[in-house]
């Protein structure tokens, strides 16, 4: 089947939430302390909606099947972005789609001008971590800034 990437429509803002927390649950994701107690999952055409933020959505057959953005990175002074709420389906995994969205993330995150772009996760989402440093993340050690995502121990950083 072919996929359409596009820019986070208002009327996708249930879907994309029912994907995320769907994502989340499967993983075994803590409810508390990652993204699945996010606001913002509720309204995220409103939240990137912001100066310098972007998300885009996976459309499949009328239906979205995933997700990734960029925004500030909550809580820091320097000039560095924050990929946000990558999370895909099941279905999408394995079609190169992740790559894909990581490249339409940088892409945009260039063009607001963003030095470096850093990202949070799972120690056992291996596979994502995989397809980080595949497209040029690093590990560093410890936070940047505060995401309020305390259950997120492992971190990454790509110069832009």
């Amino acid at each position: 089947m072919t996929y359409l990437i596009r820019p986070i429509e208002e009327r996708d803002n249930e879907q994309i939430a029912t994907v995320i927390r769907s994502v989340l649950i499967d993983l075994g994701v803590p409810k508390v302390g990652t993204a699945y107690a996010d606001k913002a999952l509720d309204c995220m055409f409103e939240t990137y909606a912001a100066d310098r933020a972007g998300y885009f959505v996976v459309e499949e057959a009328g239906q979205i099947i995933g997700g990734a953005g960029v925004a500030q990175l909550d809580n820091y002074k320097g000039n560095v972005c924050e990929l946000q709420k990558m999370y895909y389906l099941p279905m999408a995994r394995g079609r190169g789609i992740g790559s894909e969205m990581i490249s339409k993330c940088l892409e945009i995150a260039k063009e607001f001008g963003f030095e470096k772009c850093y990202l949070e996760t799972m120690p056992y989402m291996e596979a994502a971590q995989k397809l980080y440093k595949r497209n040029g993340f690093d590990y560093i050690d410890g936070a940047l800034g505060d995401t309020g995502h305390s259950a997120c121990p492992v971190h990454m950083i790509k110069m832009l």
